[in-house]
C-alpha cells in the first residue's frame, strides 16, 4: 500500500493500522473527543464514512479490553439521513444497514421527508436553493437537532483531506472569509448547537478507499446522482492534478492555511460571526433571522402543496438548477 505524499508504504495489515493510529492522533490532537462523552457518526453508506464508523468501533474494542478507561465506552451510534434521492438513496440505506447490523452496531434513521416535507430532488423543485444547497442546510440542521433530542455530546462526519482542500480552494478563489473562518476540523458546540468534528481532516480519499478494500467493507461507490455540475468537484479534480505532480502539495495546501491563517481569520471574525444569533421562531433552532434556513424552505414546500401545485418530484439524476452551492458531502 503506497502513500507517495507521505513517502512511505505499508502491507495491508499494518496500512490498517496505519489509517487507525492516524485517526486517533487527529482526534488526539483536535480535541474532537473527550473522555465519556457519547458519540454518533454521520453515515451515509460512502467509503470515508463507513471507515470512519469501523475504525472507532476497532478503537472502542481495543479500549474495552486494555487497563485504562475508555476514550469511547461504547462502539458509537451511527445515524443515518436518507435524503429520498430514489434508488440511490435506498442503495445506500441498505448498504449502512447491513454494515451496522454485521457488526452490532446501533443505527438511526432519519428520513429529510419525514422532516422536511419533501426528498431532496422534490426540495430543490421549490426554488429556493440548488439540490446541494438544500441537501447541505438539511444534513446540518437536522444531524444537529437528533443529537440534541438524543443527549450526543459530538457529531462526528467523514469530510476527507480531498474534500476539505476543495473547500479552502473554492473558498480563497472567492475570498469567502467568514466560510474560511469556520472552516476548521472541529466546530466548537454552544446553546442549540451539537460539537461537529472531522477525524478524517488528514486522511485522502484514496487511504479511505483502500482502507474499505483492505477491511472487506462494503461501500457504495458511485457518488450522489444529484452533485454532477458541482463546482466543488472541480476543485477536487484540479487539486487531484496538482497531487500527482507534487505529492504531498494538497495536504500542506489545508495544513498551512490551518496553522496560519485560519487562527487570525478567527481572532478578527469570530465575535463578530456570533453576534445577533437567535432561536428560530419555528424550531428554535439558533439562526440570524425570525425563522432559519431551514424552516423558510419547509415553510415554501408547505405553501406550494396548499395552492395545489401538482407537479411531480425530479427524477433522482435531474437538477434543473446549476449546482453551485455548498459541496456535496455525503456527511456534511
Amino acid at each position: 500500500m503506497e502513500l507517495p505524499g507521505q513517502r512511505t508504504a505499508f502491507c495491508p495489515p499494518c496500512y490498517l493500522h496505519h489509517v487507525r493510529q492516524k485517526v486517533a492522533r487527529t482526534m488526539a490532537e483536535g480535541h474532537m473527543l473527550r473522555r465519556g462523552e457519547r458519540a454518533v457518526v454521520a453515515v451515509s453508506g460512502g467509503k470515508d464514512s463507513l471507515c470512519l464508523w469501523d475504525v472507532l468501533a476497532t478503537a472502542a474494542e481495543a479500549d474495552a479490553t486494555g487497563d485504562a478507561p475508555p476514550l469511547l465506552e461504547a462502539p458509537p451510534a451511527g445515524v443515518y439521513l436518507d435524503l429520498g434521492i430514489g434508488e440511490y438513496s435506498a442503495r445506500s440505506r441498505e448498504t449502512v444497514e447491513r454494515f451496522a447490523e454485521a457488526r452490532g452496531l446501533p443505527l438511526h434513521v432519519v428520513a429529510v421527508a419525514e422532516e422536511l416535507g419533501a426528498g431532496i430532488p422534490e426540495a430543490a423543485r421549490s426554488g429556493a436553493r440548488s439540490a446541494c444547497g438544500v441537501c447541505g442546510l438539511s444534513k446540518r440542521h437536522l444531524l444537529n437537532r437528533f443529537a440534541l433530542a438524543e443527549g450526543y455530546d459530538v457529531v462526528l462526519t467523514g469530510h476527507n483531506l480531498d474534500d476539505e482542500a476543495a473547500v479552502l480552494l473554492g473558498n480563497v478563489l472567492q475570498w469567502d472569509l467568514e466560510q474560511l473562518r469556520r472552516q476548521r476540523p472541529v466546530l466548537e458546540g454552544r446553546p442549540g448547537l451539537v460539537r461537529r468534528a472531522k477525524p478524517l481532516v488528514r486522511t485522502t480519499e484514496w487511504e479511505t478507499a483502500a482502507y474499505c478494500v483492505v477491511a472487506g467493507i462494503d461501500y457504495v461507490v458511485e457518488e450522489c446522482p444529484m452533485a454532477e455540475g458541482n463546482r466543488h468537484l472541480v476543485y477536487k479534480d484540479l487539486l487531484a492534478r496538482l497531487e500527482d505532480r507534487a505529492p504531498g502539495i494538497r495536504s500542506a495546501f489545508h495544513r498551512g492555511f490551518l496553522r496560519r491563517l485560519q487562527p487570525l481569520l478567527e481572532d478578527q471574525l469570530g465575535e463578530q460571526s456570533l453576534a445577533g444569533l437567535q432561536p428560530c421562531a419555528r424550531c428554535g433552532a439558533p439562526t440570524t433571522g425570525e425563522v432559519c434556513a431551514f424552516c423558510r424552505v419547509a415553510e415554501r414546500l408547505a405553501a406550494r402543496r396548499e395552492a395545489g401545485d401538482g407537479a411531480e418530484p425530479l427524477s433522482a439524476g435531474a437538477d434543473p438548477h446549476p449546482p453551485a452551492g455548498p459541496p456535496p458531502s455525503r456527511t456534511d
